[in-house]
Formats: structure tokens, C-alpha cells, sequence
């Protein structure tokens, strides 16, 4: 299908562009890098009159570490989260579940912030994102303002981000120590394609107890979820068949899919639990 005729701008400035977000209203969306938006214009599932198109402002890319924190671009593509050596160092989780985003193709183009933003379920930076504690920052014409990452996602295809504000940059920790381990495993049917389930892990293994463990859900709800009582299961107790199975029950209890081609519901709730368990398994074998 066509979509219905639209307005274009191309700001060069984030000032700019939030300019054009007040004087375009509810009928401006931002373009980052369209994969998400473009189709669902086409299939008329969205309509909007102006499309904001951020591509061209240098201050939303790049990766760099400051004050303690791993700032990142909302314009940076997958790719340049895989190549980055900074993130492969300090934050690995995010250059190894870019690799299991989509194609190169695609990876080339879409975008982290664009990922989060567009608030879809199926999309892997939101579970990411709240595996690692991420901070977004939204700028707006009231100035900035921090979101954690486990209270942006409130359902699908809605966040916390108003209308008239923009994704600017992604704040994570680096990890603190070499013994900290993480993971990300996605079941999806092929290349390309959308996670059946899947599940970010993050741990920390001190003396041979967890000492902190974050775990989220992708595609296995209305909106990623942070599975708090699935942590819960593992923190304070050395990491044991039975200590990841009360995990993996804890995951599942809380998964609430859509049934379609991938799968039905049990299937996919099943896919979750063994996501799980498998990124457990993978994290801990990395915390040194």
C-alpha cells in the first residue's frame, strides 16, 4: 500500500527539530531510521502529517564514556554499537544482542533509539535496555528529563515519552567488575525476523553467590517485561539447578503472549522460561 501525502523536514539542529515538534503538534512523528515506522505508514496503521526527520543532527550519534556513565546517541545504528570497542569492553551485552537484531541491511539503518522509542514488543532494546538499568534522557521544549528504562515501556507501541519530546541519548553503567556477566537469547523463526521469545540477563557472582541479578522478557507480553521476582530467585544464593528453574517459573508466571504464526501461547511461554534459562547459564559462565 501508499501512505497518505505527508510533510517533511530535515532539521540539522535538536533545537530545530523541537521547534518543528511544537509547530507541527500531534500530527509530527519523528524518523530515525524507518524501519518501523515506514511499514506500519504504509499499511496505514499510522497517519501522521509531518515527518521529523533526525537523521541529519550530529549530537544524537556517537558513543562515548563520561562521568561515569556510557552515553550513546539515540542515532546510533546497530552497527556502530557492534563495532564500538568501548561497548565490546565495558558494556558487551549490547554490542552481542545487536547481532541478533534483524539483518545487516537493517542493521546498517535502524537505530537504537528508534528501537526503544517505537515501543514494540517484539523489539530487543527495550528488554536490553531494562536488563542493564538504562536511563533515557527525553528532551522537549521544557528542557530534559531521565526515564529509567523499566518504567519507559507502558504497553505496546506506548511510553512514557510525551508527544512533543524526543529520545536524545541512552545512559548504561559500565560493568563494574570482572565479575559481572551477561547475556541475551532470542528463539526467533529466521533471519530478520522478530523474537519468539527472549530474554537479557545480567549477573554479578561474588564467592560463588549471585550478588545482583536483572532479567527482562522480549515479545512475550503487551510490552517488554522486567522479571523482578525471577531475579529475585537467584540473588543471595549460589547459582544451582533448582535456584534457576524457581528463575525460569518466575519468568514464565508473569508472560502473557499473543498467539499468532510464531506460536501459541503456551509455546511461547515455554520459549520464554528456556530463553531464560539459557541466558542464565551463558551470563554466569562469563562472570569471572
Amino acid at each position: 500500500m501508499i501512505p497518505p501525502s505527508f510533510g517533511y523536514s530535515a532539521p540539522r539542529t535538536l533545537p530545530e527539530a523541537l521547534q518543528l515538534m511544537v509547530q507541527h503538534g500531534d500530527a509530527a512523528k519523528i524518523l530515525a531510521g524507518g524501519h518501523s515506522l515506514l511499514p506500519m505508514m504504509k499499511l496505514r496503521f499510522a497517519e501522521p502529517g509531518h515527518l521529523i526527520d533526525i537523521n541529519r543532527i550530529p549530537e544524537l550519534k556517537g558513543i562515548r564514556e563520561e562521568n561515569g556513565l556510557i552515553k550513546i546517541g539515540a542515532m546510533t545504528t546497530e552497527n556502530e554499537l557492534i563495532d564500538s570497542v568501548l561497548l565490546q569492553q565495558k558494556v558487551p551485552l549490547l554490542p552481542e544482542a545487536a547481532r541478533l537484531i534483524a539483518d545487516p541491511q537493517v542493521r546498517n539503518r535502524g537505530t537504537i533509539g528508534g528501537d526503544i522509542a517505537h515501543g514494540d514488543p517484539g523489539n530487543d532494546h527495550p528488554a536490553i535496555s531494562i536488563a542493564l538499568d538504562a536511563t533515557f534522557i527525553l528532551t522537549g521544549p521544557r528542557g530534559q528529563r531521565n526515564v529509567a528504562a523499566a518504567n519507559f515501556f507502558l504497553g505496546t507501541y506506548m511510553t512514557d515519552m510525551q508527544s512533543d519530546e524526543i529520545l536524545t541519548s541512552i545512559h548504561v553503567k559500565p560493568f563494574s567488575t570482572n565479575k559481572t556477566g551477561s547475556a541475551y537469547c532470542k528463539l526467533k523463526r529466521k533471519t530478520g525476523d522478530f523474537a519468539t521469545a527472549g530474554a537479557a540477563v545480567v549477573l554479578e557472582i561474588s564467592a560463588g553467590v549471585v550478588s545482583l541479578a536483572r532479567i527482562a522478557l522480549t515479545n512475550v507480553a503487551p510490552t517488554a517485561l522486567n522479571a523482578k521476582a525471577a531475579a529475585a530467585a537467584l540473588v543471595g544464593k549460589p547459582l544451582t539447578d533448582a535456584s534457576i528453574k524457581a528463575a525460569v517459573d518466575a519468568a514464565m508466571a508473569i508472560c502473557d503472549p499473543a498467539e499468532d504464526l510464531r506460536g501459541d501461547i503456551e509455546y511461547k511461554t515455554a520459549m520464554a522460561g528456556e530463553m531464560t534459562k539459557r541466558a542464565i547459564r551463558l551470563a554466569a559462565s562469563r562472570c569471572k
